[in-house]
């Protein structure tokens, strides 16, 4: 991998290298000297963020991981804008032709016709209305969404059919939606969980730039409560010397929001991850990184990952054990250490399907 250039930076991404490929014999290096004059002086490079239709068949993914919660997900977008350096979705890229630094975060697949896709998939005679999860993968509520409205599609058809979700989310516009998470909250079909991984401005702004403010999660939180809508928290990632220490913290702080319950993920680095986020640490943290990186390999027997079912969430070791007895204590003290109440998964019934006979039964 090309090292980066460090009098070079990238205004609101989070990746600060385009790794290659290792699906690809070819790879693009960087001639900053091509940059126009203003970024050439200032030395803040700005990439464009590209969208890309995305002509997907189907919208329901199915997993059979143990360690997972769902079973059934949808992900509108493929790639994310929010840009976190961490992210363990960036990969999938590679497997698009395209690297999982600056194109994940910069080069969004959108999946238009998701919303007709969901009102198909779910007149399937196989469909019982199990819980579909919102943002498996990647957030459902990043930037692009303020433009495409899929997740709002997606709600409509959802509601119309009494369709049970769960949306686990980092942006507070999942608050524009309000009008149909309330009555979905009503009849017992929805839960929304708010990923939180710092309350430290500073730290949020470099670790996951286009995603919300610390504060503005927590009256996020605050104002889907008021509204009836269960809320949880996830404090994840957990990363070992960087925002551990922040644990109590976020636990105290979400359950003054109004958040019912919490869990908690350790910083995963699968495949063209570890190399997205060591170097964003040694940009932005070049004085704590060989510590960090020692931490984080004592969780992870002396690898930077393992993709193991069953520990890859939370790690092992006297390190990881550390982690998740405070993680357990606190959650203890702050009430956080119970579920969201179940969703109903007996209303569902098959939405209309513009076109097509409606059915009898």
């Amino acid at each position: 991998m090309q090292p980066h250039d460090p009098s070079v930076s990238f205004v609101a991404r989070g990746a600060v290298v385009s790794p290659p490929n290792r699906f690809e014999s070819t790879y693009v290096e960087d001639d900053w000297e091509q940059l126009p004059a203003d970024e050439l002086i200032t030395g803040q490079h700005k990439v464009p963020t590209e969208f890309i239709s995305d002509e997907a068949k189907t919208i329901i993914c199915e997993n059979d991981s143990p360690d997972i919660p769902f079973r059934y997900s949808i992900n509108p977008y493929r790639g994310c804008e929010h840009g976190c350096a961490y992210c363990y979705a960036r990969p999938g890229h590679e497997l698009l032709g395209m690297n999982a630094g600056l194109d994940f975060e910069s080069k969004i697949f959108v999946k238009y016709k998701a919303p007709h896709l969901l009102r198909c998939e779910l007149n399937r005679p196989s469909w019982q209305g199990d819980v579909l999860a919102l943002s498996g993968v990647t957030d459902c509520y990043q930037p692009a969404e303020h433009r495409f409205r899929l997740t709002r599609g997606l709600l409509e058809v959802m509601l119309e059919a009494c369709q049970p979700t769960g949306i686990v989310t980092k942006n507070v516009r999942v608050l524009r939606d309000l009008d149909l998470l309330s009555p979905l909250a009503t009849k017992g079909l929805v839960h929304v969980f708010f990923s939180i991984t710092t309350l430290n401005d500073g730290l949020a702004r470099k670790l996951e730039p286009r995603t919300a403010t610390p504060a503005a999660k927590l009256r996020a939180i605050r104002e889907l409560t008021a509204a009836g809508v269960p809320v949880g928290v996830m404090v994840a990632p957990v990363i070992p010397g960087l925002n551990d220490h922040e644990m109590p913290a976020i636990l105290e702080a979400s359950r003054n929001a109004g958040a019912m319950a919490a869990d908690y993920i350790l910083l995963r680095l699968p495949l063209a991850v570890d190399l997205v986020f060591m170097q964003w640490l040694s940009t932005h943290f070049p004085l704590a990184r060989s510590r960090v990186e020692a931490l984080i390999r004592q969780t992870r027997d002396g690898r930077l990952n393992d993709a193991k079912f069953g520990r890859r969430q939370s790690g092992q070791g006297v390190y990881a054990a550390g982690l998740r007895k405070t993680f357990q204590l606190f959650a203890t003290k702050f009430a956080m250490d119970r579920r969201l109440p179940p969703l109903d998964c007996s209303q569902f019934r098959p939405p209309c399907v513009p076109g097509e006979q409606l059915q009898l039964f």
